[in-house]
């Protein structure tokens, strides 16, 4: 299963290098200003910064509470976002 979600921001950039870093002292991380991946536990996140939004995809592993994934990501994000938080997930 992926599931992705497309996130209105002009700062998806910043966002996404805010949370690879953010994780990347506890999981294997690999990012530049425009895309990153993330070797979660619940499994792979990617994601993809443009110019008006940040393209966040996740691979949830067999067993895993997909809702609270979805979650764990967008809450995650959100606090770097705070200024314009809460972001809009369109998980599809």
């Amino acid at each position: 299963m992926t599931l992705t979600a497309h996130v209105p921001t002009t700062s998806g950039s910043r966002y996404l290098q805010q949370l690879c870093k953010h994780w990347s002292h506890k999981f294997e991380t690999d990012f530049d200003a425009q895309q990153g991946s993330i070797a979660f536990p619940m499994g792979p996140i990617r994601l993809a910064a443009g110019p008006d939004a940040l393209t966040v995809t996740i691979e949830p592993q067999e067993g895993v509470d997909v809702e609270r994934f979805k979650q764990v990501v967008a809450d995650h994000l959100d606090r770097f976002a705070f200024r314009e938080a809460p972001l809009t997930f369109d998980w599809r």
